[in-house]
């Protein structure tokens, strides 16, 4: 999951758990065979010791975005004792591993991110990275281990799978560059799904999938203001206060910049009346520098409506006119605008079914709002292929494991790995018949 801050240091152990071609996709659904997804849960149950070991040792020897040499070979490996083909040569470290079922149906794609972060920050798990200054921080660790032991249930069942899956192996999340490589070297030309699946390890409880239709993130946008001359201190605070001012929009009393709240069962994520809606807002203050004689102010900005981006630099040029910097404008501009993870509709709506139906509501939630600060380059397989992103819960509060991402004493439940094995399993048999 790509981080667009600095630092985001959340507290959660106090909280309790409690477009184009993608619009025209059409679904129909069948009712799931109960023993099919029964046998998916024991294969599941037998495999998860061996799965653990592997996120396990993903997480010793964690590999940065453009270095994930060892963790290909790893992954290459396991594919190919299953019986996969696989493919190393679409783009860097990428790894995809094809399964092709005996019987004849669509052909369907599931990503897993590979990359790890760059950081020291405290990790309190027995099985620490052993590279100085690199972490599995964000959960991609877990992410391959899930990959790979879907990979294996769905090979164990193979002579009854409809249909191909494409298991991809995604390096270079981190920096919101290895989809879009992938893509752009010709990933399409070599397979061809009609729907890909991947999902998020997050601070929700273990257990607990959590998916929406359309945005799941906010969008970000990073501007830049230019200025001919320097301000002073006490100048620029009480005009970047301004814009601030301006900009923010949020429900009186919410405060979505508040991460940790995406877990509250009051006004988090999964309540509809959640404070993670209908905002906008600046992350955090305005850097401020010199160069070339030209004045630079700059900060990211959150936006949960569409129709509203286009909004954001009239807003801060009205500001700047009425504070009286019109003649010192030079430009404002955007500086960074990744697009955002969008959901296919009718996708979602129908996992959502298929899941509920074999797992229980309680444990398939809906999402009624967009996080703020991350986003992920899943984005750009959407844009070619009707997809749904997940979120997957992977806190033990009771446990003091807090699995929130790019923080400090990030923890994981590996439980997780279970729930997601055997849950997306399920999905992608479902999908193969439908």
């Amino acid at each position: 999951m790509k981080k667009l801050t600095l630092a985001v240091l959340c507290i959660l152990s106090s909280i309790l758990p409690a477009q184009n071609l993608a619009n025209k996709q059409e679904v129909t659904l069948n009712f799931p065979d109960k023993a099919v997804h029964q046998a998916v849960q024991n294969e599941t149950d037998q495999i998860f010791n061996k799965l653990v070991e592997i996120r396990r040792r993903f997480h010793e020897n964690p590999e940065l975005a453009g270095q994930e040499g060892q963790t290909q070979e790893l992954i290459k490996n396991y594919l190919r004792d299953l019986g996969l083909e696989v493919k190393t040569d679409i783009y860097g470290h990428a790894v995809v591993g094809i399964l092709k079922g005996d019987k004849a149906g669509k052909k369907i794609a599931w990503r897993s991110d590979m990359d790890a972060l760059p950081n020291d920050f405290p990790d309190p798990e027995a099985f620490k990275s052993k590279v100085k200054g690199v972490q599995h921080g964000c959960g991609h660790d877990v992410h391959m281990a899930i990959g790979l032991g879907i990979a294996e249930v769905l090979a164990r069942n193979k002579k009854s799978l409809k249909g191909t899956v494409y298991f991809i192996f995604q390096p270079e999340e981190e920096t919101f560059k290895g989809a879009k490589e992938m893509l752009n070297k010709g990933l399409l030309s070599q397979i061809d799904p009609q729907e890909i699946y991947g999902l998020h390890v997050t601070a929700l409880p273990v257990g607990q999938i959590l998916v929406k239709p359309n945005e799941m993130f906010a969008y970000q946008k990073r501007v830049r203001v230019q200025m001919k001359n320097d301000l002073n201190t006490e100048d620029t605070n009480a005009l970047t206060k301004k814009i601030s001012n301006s900009l923010s929009r949020f429900s009186e009393g919410s405060k979505p910049w508040e991460i940790q709240n995406i877990v509250d069962p009051k006004i988090g994520l999964s309540n509809p009346g959640t404070v993670f809606k209908d905002y906008r807002f600046p992350g955090g203050k305005f850097s401020s520098y010199s160069k070339n004689g030209v004045y630079f102010l700059e900060t990211d900005l959150y936006e949960t409506n569409a129709s509203q981006l286009d909004q954001i630099i009239p807003d801060i040029k009205k500001v700047m006119e009425d504070s009286g910097y019109k003649d010192q404008l030079v430009s404002i501009s955007f500086i960074q605008e990744n697009p955002t993870v969008m959901n296919n509709e009718k996708l979602a709506v129908a996992a959502t079914d298929i899941l509920q139906n074999i797992y229980g509501k309680d444990k398939i939630v809906s999402d009624y709002g967009q996080v703020p600060f991350f986003n992920d380059d899943f984005s750009y397989f959407q844009q070619k292929i009707p997809g749904v992103y997940f979120f997957l819960g992977g806190s033990n509060f009771e446990k003091g494991v807090i699995a929130m991402n790019h923080s400090p004493n990030f923890q994981v439940d590996e439980e997780s790995i279970r729930t997601g094995v055997k849950s997306f399993s399920s999905l992608l048999i479902e999908r193969l018949k439908n």
